[in-house]
């Protein structure tokens, strides 16, 4: 089919050919080459103008400019504004900018590299944005600073949570890289565990939930959902700042060695073959608090506590190497 568009040139409508081409453009003060389209007049030679090929080549020039300059994308502005629970005008406000900029970045204008890369620094340095917060909250209603100060706080208290876990983590994956997501779950949950049992003190500050495939530590699952289980180990195994303590690292071991050896699915069924998930799982249902298909109650520590002390007693545990009598009994209990 034949294509036409009115020539300037020409003053007329006008077939034309399109062909490809490459462009230089300025675009937010920076220069971008990228693929284009151009439609020629079949007559006078001349380029005329093609809505459809006019929008193809801008996006083209917005694609590449994203790409070479890592441009946030509006996903992550949305991730910005839900993380630090703050609207778009008031986080435009505090970063210096026109009340409406947010809402115009959000609805398509294409955001300039300094830009960017403040918002995404911001949300990756919740201590940065803070400051920001802080030094800007005259700029913002008091209603919107609280709530955004009450988000901050309750992210620094996860992060020092997620810390001890991460060191965890990152020492079950230093010993063995082939432990699945599942695995990981239910190996914190018996560290959590033994943790109590020889100290009196649980490890973690976050509590499991009891889900229908066992415990689980819900910050934990959310980001492997959101950034993905390669990537998260990824960054825990670069991050140095991660460390055990002697005697962590110690309980961290035996219950690699005694637990580690078994496979996800198994370690799931001896956590659902235990009191504190049966309980709160019998709890969750009598009382109907389902969510997505998970049981979204918390496993109380004080559950956990007095489940392990009758373990302790039970299978005389006064030592690490005694972790091992209970596990081989609970693998023997679901074998059967």
């Amino acid at each position: 089919m034949k294509k036409s568009a009115f020539c300037e040139y020409c003053f007329s409508e006008r077939e034309y050919q399109v062909y490809k081409v490459r462009r230089t453009s300025i675009l937010k003060e920076e220069e971008v080459s990228y693929k284009a389209k151009e439609a020629v007049c079949n007559v006078c030679g001349n380029e005329i103008f093609v809505s459809d090929i006019c929008e193809y080549n801008l996006m083209n020039l917005y694609k590449e400019y994203r790409r070479n300059y890592n441009i946030i994308s509006t996903d992550e502005i949305e991730k910005v504004k839900i993380k630090y629970s703050i609207n778009s005008e008031a986080l435009s406000l505090i970063l210096g900018w026109n009340s409406k900029t947010i809402e115009r970045y959000l609805d398509g204008d294409m955001i300039g590299v300094s830009n960017s890369d403040l918002l995404r620094k911001v949300y990756e340095n919740t201590s940065y944005y803070s400051i920001i917060l802080q030094n800007n909250k005259e700029r913002i209603n008091p209603v919107d600073y609280n709530k955004s100060r009450q988000a901050i706080r309750y992210i620094l208290d996860q992060d020092e949570t997620e810390e001890k876990i991460d060191a965890v983590i990152k020492y079950l994956l230093i010993r063995c890289e082939d432990f699945t997501a599942l695995s990981i779950q239910k190996l914190l949950y018996y560290v959590q565990a033994f943790h109590y049992v020889f100290t009196g003190n649980f490890m973690f500050e976050e509590d499991c939930e009891a889900w229908k495939d066992g415990p689980f530590y819900p910050s934990l699952y959310e980001r492997y959902e959101q950034f993905g289980y390669e990537k998260v180990n990824k960054d825990i195994m670069a991050n140095d700042k991660l460390r055990l303590e002697n005697f962590e690292r110690n309980i961290v071991e035996s219950i690699i060695k005694f637990y580690g050896c078994y496979s996800g699915k198994i370690l799931k069924e001896m956590t659902k073959s235990e009191a504190p998930w049966i309980l709160t799982r019998t709890n969750s249902i009598n009382g109907k608090s389902i969510k997505y298909g998970k049981f979204n109650t918390v496993i109380e520590k004080s559950l956990i506590q007095e489940y392990f002390d009758s373990i302790k007693e039970k299978y005389n545990i006064s030592s690490l190497l005694d972790i091992q009598n209970y596990s081989r009994d609970l693998f023997d209990k679901i074998s059967i």
